[in-house]
């Protein structure tokens, strides 16, 4: 095989930008991941001192 079979093959090879296609689709992801459990994660710690605060006010009654 000469040098230039060797460089058209490699201009024909998509196989790396179909990586760097899945690898900024992930990041996208991930990113709004972490975006989404940051604006929801201060509704939820304050729900569960809400809640913790209702359950240390309750008594249990015995027979």
């Amino acid at each position: 095989m000469n040098f230039m079979n060797i460089v058209k093959r490699f201009k024909k090879d998509e196989d790396g930008a179909v990586t760097v296609d899945w690898v900024v689709l992930t990041a996208a992801i991930v990113g709004l991941g972490i975006a989404v459990l940051t604006s929801v994660s201060g509704g939820t710690t304050s729900l569960a001192d809400k809640i913790s605060s209702s359950l240390s006010a309750m008594t249990v009654l015995t027979h």
